[in-house]
């Protein structure tokens, strides 16, 4: 094994002071960031996922509120709590935990958070500064690319004049990712399921993101072991009833470094996310 462990630990303990110190600031003017997020039904896995936001957002001084709603909640309802949500000024970011309910998958999800509580970065107000050039990571962006970039910066890992190659289209993770990176000035390259000879691609590549959604779908066959190719692994798949990730054991042969799953960039996305609600009780203050 030569690869270099790129773990999340270490980021989120120095980002996390940093968050804490901005909470100490907001409450001393009397502001208290609080976030609350919106769950239809009781999915195990997503009552997981909020577990690790409620329990770093206390972390770090904010407060935490859980909206749960049946399954079987009226289009008319859920809209209701959304706007009551929305207008609740002692909440200053909102989630909607998915997947939602299937009569609810119609509604346009990403937009019904207003655009300064959109913590998750989903809505196309927040989307547009990315498309605009913007390098700012202080502005409310998707979480998982967010963490992605503050993981590069902590290791020191320059973008520009890189050959990045993203691997998924998402419009969570792929596209603003690919985006954001190319304001960073690197060369990006989005492949996904349907690009053709896809390992002369990556063996050309300085930085891999794989975000496809497949188990061990890069091997060391995908690399050319010279590059020392450092490789992001945003894969949360299940194998024998363990978490892993898109890429490969046999990469750790032949990477320059890699993130691990679990304990990389899952961590950081959580922690992106608390950094979009402090920034948007922060914009609130200001405002």
């Amino acid at each position: 094994m030569t690869a270099q462990i790129l773990t999340a630990l270490p980021v989120v303990d120095h980002l996390k002071s940093d968050l804490k110190s901005r909470v100490a600031e907001l409450k001393s003017r009397g502001v208290i960031p609080c976030m609350s997020v919106v769950l239809v039904g009781d999915n195990p896995a997503s009552l997981s996922y909020i577990r690790n936001k409620k329990k770093l957002c206390e972390e770090v001084g904010s407060t935490f509120k859980l909206v749960q709603l049946p399954t079987s909640i009226s289009e008319k309802d859920f809209l209701q709590q959304l706007k009551s949500l929305n207008q609740d000024l002692t909440i200053h970011g909102i989630i909607i935990q998915l997947p939602v309910s299937d009569h609810l998958k119609k509604l346009d999800i990403a937009n019904l958070v207003v655009p300064e509580k959109d913590i998750d970065g989903f809505h196309k107000d927040n989307t547009n500064a990315i498309y605009s050039g913007s390098t700012n990571l202080k502005l409310m962006l998707p979480c998982t690319p967010k963490g992605v970039l503050y993981l590069l910066k902590f290791y020191g890992i320059e973008l520009a004049g890189k050959h990045v190659v993203v691997i998924g289209r998402s419009l969570i993770v792929g596209k603003p990712l690919s985006m954001l990176m190319s304001n960073f000035d690197a060369t990006v390259t989005l492949a996904h399921s349907k690009t053709k000879n896809l390992a002369e691609i990556t063996k050309i590549a300085d930085i891999i993101v794989v975000a496809i959604g497949k188990t061990h779908f890069i091997h060391a066959s995908h690399l050319n072991p010279s590059k020392k190719t450092i490789i992001i692994d945003v894969g949360m798949n299940t194998l024998n009833g363990k978490l892993t990730g898109d890429v490969a054991p046999d990469v750790l042969n032949v990477a320059g470094a890699v993130t691990p799953v679990p304990g990389g960039v899952g961590p950081m996305t959580v922690l992106s996310l608390i950094e979009n609600l402090i920034t948007a009780a922060e914009n609130k203050f200001k405002g």
